[in-house]
């Protein structure tokens, strides 16, 4: 069984920094694509940044320019980067991986951001 274990949520200013980081019980050089989502009340949970095997990456359009998505592989961590952080990136924040076929998820860790 895969496990993803987030890390780094907090309380915030509007403007400020905050690093995520997700750590994987496996190889994510594997993985198909590993990736960040997030799911505020009331709304459905959405995709932040995808990071695919070869390299490529993706961001929302809401996110983009301010959130970078990066990988160690020596570690088998994610990291979601996010500044220039505003209220409407208030959310819990979760670790996607996907590997053939199969997707696993952690239990996500809360972003708070204040106005």
């Amino acid at each position: 069984q895969v496990q993803l274990v987030e890390s780094g949520g907090g309380l915030v200013q509007a403007g400020g920094s905050l690093k995520l980081s997700c750590a994987v019980s496996i190889s994510i050089f594997s993985a198909n694509v590993v990736g960040w989502y997030r799911q505020a009340p009331g709304k459905e949970r959405e995709s932040v940044a995808n990071i695919y095997r070869g390299g490529s990456k993706n961001y929302a359009d809401s996110v983009k320019g301010r959130f970078t998505i990066s990988t160690d592989n020596t570690r088998n961590t994610v990291f979601l980067q996010m500044d220039s952080l505003k209220p409407e990136d208030t959310a819990r924040y979760y670790c996607r991986a996907y590997y053939f076929s199969r997707e696993y998820w952690g239990q996500g860790t809360q972003v708070t951001v204040s106005s």
